[in-house]
C-alpha cells in the first residue's frame, strides 16, 4: 500500500509541473551569462556591468589585429603547378612574408619531412621545390607561422 501511495503522489507532483520549469537565461554584451532562474522579467543585468561593458567598448577600437585569419593567408599564397609533375614552385606576398616563420613539406601517409626550410630574407619570397624523385601521391605542405598558427594544404604529386 505505501509503495502504490508514494507512485501516486509521485505521479501527481510530476503532473502538476513541480518538476518542470522554464528556465530563462540572461547574458550581457559579451556573451557572459548573468542571470539563470524562472521569471523572465525580474532579473536585468546589472548598472556594474553595463558600465564594464561600455568601458570594454571604449578599448577595443584601440587594440589592432595583426594576425590574419586563413582563409585571407592562402589567398596571399600562391602554388604552382598543381598538381606536381617535378617542381613545386611556392610564391608569397610582402604581407604574408612578415608572418612566415618556416616551409615544411612531407607525405601525407609517413611523418618523415621530404622539405624543411627557413623563412629567411634571402628566398625573396619564393621557394622552389624539386620533387622529381618523390613517389606519387598525396603531401601536406605546412606553414608554420610566427604566432605558432599552423596552416596546412594539400598537394598532389604524380
Amino acid at each position: 500500500m505505501k509503495r502504490k501511495i508514494f507512485s501516486f503522489s509521485a505521479l501527481l507532483m510530476g503532473f502538476f509541473g513541480f518538476s518542470q520549469t522554464e528556465v530563462y537565461f540572461k547574458y550581457d554584451e559579451a556573451g557572459n551569462q548573468r542571470y539563470r532562474g524562472t521569471n523572465n522579467t525580474s532579473k536585468k543585468v546589472s548598472d556594474e556591468t553595463k558600465k564594464e561593458s561600455q568601458e570594454t567598448r571604449t578599448i577595443a577600437p584601440l587594440q589592432q589585429n595583426p594576425a590574419m585569419d586563413e582563409k585571407t593567408f592562402w589567398k596571399q599564397i600562391r602554388l604552382y603547378p598543381v598538381p606536381v609533375n617535378d617542381i613545386l614552385t611556392i610564391d608569397w606576398t610582402n604581407e604574408a612574408d612578415g608572418l612566415i616563420e618556416s616551409i615544411a613539406l612531407y607525405q601525407h601517409n609517413t611523418i618523415n619531412w621530404k622539405f624543411r626550410k627557413q623563412n629567411m630574407p634571402d628566398l625573396n619570397k619564393e621557394i622552389k621545390i624539386n620533387m622529381s624523385g618523390y613517389d606519387w601521391g598525396v603531401y601536406i605542405l605546412q606553414f608554420t607561422l610566427k604566432d605558432g598558427r599552423v596552416f596546412s594544404r594539400n598537394v598532389t604529386k604524380r
